[in-house]
């Protein structure tokens, strides 16, 4: 075994960003081999080979990991293989994982990569190993197509960026521009931690297309227009230090008597649901759920239907500022002694104006608290429905995703997909009158400014409008 404890490698890369050519300069050192892509959807480690190590291609897609242990098995020295985006999933999440599978990951810029990858489709040479043979054109720049070809790469590396950090390791990075350094090769050698070194560089292969970018395409003018529009820095993200949150499965909700689960977003209207789903039949409601019981119940009344109801940003930090602030408890003393705002007395009367100022300084503080620059655990009630509904995810899902001010609709939908006769459902309005009486367009913005992910995920506008 190498000095740094690599049995293996993966090298993780896209078509066209060199590869090829990084393969056989690793192949140019004693005592490493890498086989080509042998997980591509299409062959084994190249082109129109449909067998390695006695395992044909149908074998290998019902169960890759016997080709893994024969590719290890049958090489002398270190053994490794190319992969892409698009090849086996499950490799991919095995040798992620494993610590003494050493990961090279072969960057290039995406628009290079996309436009060499149009000239070799349209002329169909994908290596040149003769200058004299080089095949030339001019690839067109399609702008769905190359940002499908950007999403798919940064998704990629998204992926590997974070299998290494959870599993506390690191890999060699390297850029199509630093192939051609054989100091930087020499170093990836040493990374995997065998003895030998190159002393040049593969002269076999040849550089396709070595122009500039816009003498490659037929029209260069609709390129610059497209990568003009790309938010390349994600500039118009919005960030997001919200912690995660657990699927919050105990307080699922589901009728006894229909095939009916809600997942309440803490701060909408629970109340009306949960009283609504008790009379869709006589036996009322089940709760208290975990993941044993929640199974249980979806497999004994399949079909079955979930669903959860967004509330307006605005209406539902008011529900918490009610609920959570102004009955006294741990949260409404953080926030008058250690944040200092001036809030009235819990059950003292307040004039309009009064209760406005108090909302107003509550949600201005939402913003700090959601963004993680209190450190205060995040009450439920105050969490932004985006991250909550992410929490959800981690288990399963809602099926529908109803609102509030169309509830009414969207639950005799429910209805009638399970069969289930609509009660009527009672709504208390008098939440939304009290918000009526203070409401102001300072309030929108201040919410807006809390809750931002979700009025532009969801779409929200104006509470009033």
């Amino acid at each position: 075994m190498p000095p740094t404890g690599f049995t293996s490698f993966v090298m993780f890369a896209e078509m066209r960003t060199g590869s090829n050519f990084l393969e056989a300069n690793l192949n140019a050192l004693e005592g490493v081999t890498c086989h080509g892509e042998v997980f591509n959807p299409h062959f084994m480690g190249k082109k129109d080979n449909l067998s390695l190590w006695g395992i044909d291609i149908a074998e290998r897609d019902a169960d890759p990991f016997p080709v893994l242990a024969a590719m290890r098995a049958a090489t002398q020295g270190m053994a490794g293989f190319r992969c892409f985006h698009d090849h086996d999933s499950r490799v991919i999440g095995a040798v992620l994982a494993d610590p003494a599978c050493a990961k090279i990951i072969l960057t290039r810029n995406p628009v290079e990569s996309y436009v060499s990858l149009k000239i070799a489709q349209d002329t169909g040479q994908w290596k040149l190993q003769n200058a004299a043979k080089l095949k030339t054109a001019r690839a067109r720049f399609d702008p769905a197509e190359f940002e499908a070809h950007l999403r798919a790469a940064q998704e990629f590396q998204v992926h590997l960026l974070h299998g290494l950090q959870v599993t506390g390791q690191t890999a060699f990075y390297i850029d199509y521009e630093d192939l051609n350094d054989l100091d930087v090769l020499n170093g990836l050698a040493a990374f995997l931690g065998g003895p030998a070194r190159l002393t040049a560089l593969d002269p076999k292969l040849k550089k396709q297309n070595p122009e500039e970018i816009a003498d490659k395409v037929s029209n260069p003018a609709e390129m610059e227009r497209s990568l003009a529009r790309l938010d390349r820095f994600n500039l118009a993200r919005t960030p997001n230090f919200e912690p995660r949150r657990t699927p919050g499965i105990p307080g699922f909700v589901a009728a006894a008597d229909a095939p009916l689960l809600y997942m309440p977003l803490r701060g909408g209207p629970e109340a009306e649901l949960r009283d609504w789903l008790g009379r869709l039949g006589t036996g009322g409601i089940v709760t208290d759920f975990v993941q044993k019981t929640l199974r249980q119940w979806k497999r004994q009344n399949a079909p079955h239907r979930s669903f959860t109801v967004l509330r307006h940003p605005l209406l539902r930090a008011y529900a918490g500022f009610r609920a959570v602030v102004m009955e006294g408890g741990d949260l409404y003393r953080l926030l008058t002694r250690s944040y200092k705002l001036d809030l009235p007395v819990p059950g003292q009367p307040l004039t309009a104006e009064e209760e406005r100022m108090a909302f107003l300084a509550v949600l201005r503080w939402l913003k700090l608290y959601l963004s993680g620059q209190t450190g205060q655990k995040i009450d439920p009630r105050f969490a932004s429905q985006t991250v909550v509904l992410q929490g959800f995810a981690q288990f399963q899902g809602p099926d529908a995703v109803l609102r509030e001010d169309r509830l009414a609709e969207g639950l005799t939908w429910l209805c009638d997909e399970t069969g289930v006769v609509m009660p009527d459902l009672s709504c208390d309005l008098t939440l939304a009158e009290a918000l009526f009486r203070i409401h102001d367009a300072e309030l929108e913005d201040a919410a807006r400014d809390a809750y931002q992910r979700d009025y532009i995920g969801y779409g929200f506008g104006r509470w009033r409008d």
